[in-house]
């Protein structure tokens, strides 16, 4: 059974679908909860070509409940699969009663100073991890000035003592089997606005999880719509960026972020 298998098996509860947007950057699925939630995943389409149309029911989703729309994370087309991981961030329920601040930035210096560490995907503090750790590799499907192609990571990832996935990893597939290839010893992070925080990943193997929580659906919507980023997304308000730690003989807790991931 796949992590995604998991995830979607976890979901407790269903409710019908308010609304549906996929932007440029960033999709959202709003269920009709009270208050309504909204759950967040990036956009992603295929590289080259791949099954057309991209959304086969384009039109008609929101003749599906919130689950029947998560379950379009097992989907290989790729757009679908995003809406499926937004859907499933919507209908997570998390705890976020009394959290200390702390972000992925913080996790992943913290953990990675004078340490070798891979990051898959090139985040905007990549610089000030290269200045803290032994080692940093960066790992690019697109790989800019630095970066490695993420081809290489049956390579580098089982030299890291830290490893930095990013959330898009469950929408594309490859969560598993990059998890494969880091050591059981490693410090794993998941992060990104469209990772789940849900203990499945801490079963799989995760050590710490940052994602998102939406407080502010219209405002965030609003953002989404004319093609945000999330920090264009968060300095308008309504969206915090959670980070939800279980470090080696403690029990996992949430805690809020103020930045990064």
């Amino acid at each position: 059974m796949t992590t995604i298998d998991k995830l979607l098996d976890s979901l407790h509860g269903d409710a019908p679908v308010q609304q549906i947007l996929v932007g440029a950057f960033w999709t959202a699925v709003v269920l009709e909860t009270d208050p309504p939630r909204c759950g967040l995943a990036s956009t992603l389409r295929a590289e080259s070509g791949g099954p057309w149309p991209p959304v086969v029911r384009a039109g008609r989703l929101m003749e599906r409940s919130g689950r029947e729309l998560a379950e379009m994370l097992r989907s290989e087309r790729i757009l679908e699969a995003s809406i499926g991981m937004a859907a499933a961030n919507a209908l997570l329920e998390v705890d976020e009663t009394g959290l200390p601040e702390v972000n992925a930035e913080q996790i992943v210096l913290e953990q990675g100073a004078g340490r070798r560490v891979a990051i898959v995907g090139h985040f905007p503090f990549i610089e000030r991890v290269r200045e803290a750790a032994a080692q940093c590799w960066v790992l690019e499907l697109h790989p800019g000035p630095g970066d490695l192609p993420a081809d290489q990571a049956q390579d580098v990832l089982p030299q890291a003592d830290v490893v930095a996935l990013t959330g898009t990893s469950l929408i594309n597939h490859t969560f598993d089997d990059l998890l494969g290839l880091c050591r059981p010893d490693a410090f794993v992070l998941l992060l990104g606005p469209s990772t789940p925080l849900s203990p499945v990943l801490f079963e799989a193997g995760v050590n710490a999880l940052s994602g998102t929580r939406v407080d502010d659906t219209e405002q965030v919507l609003f953002s989404v719509g004319q093609g945000a980023t999330v920090r264009q997304i968060k300095r308008r308000g309504g969206l915090r960026l959670l980070t939800w730690v279980k470090y080696a003989g403690q029990q996992a807790g949430p805690l809020v972020a103020q930045d990064g991931g």
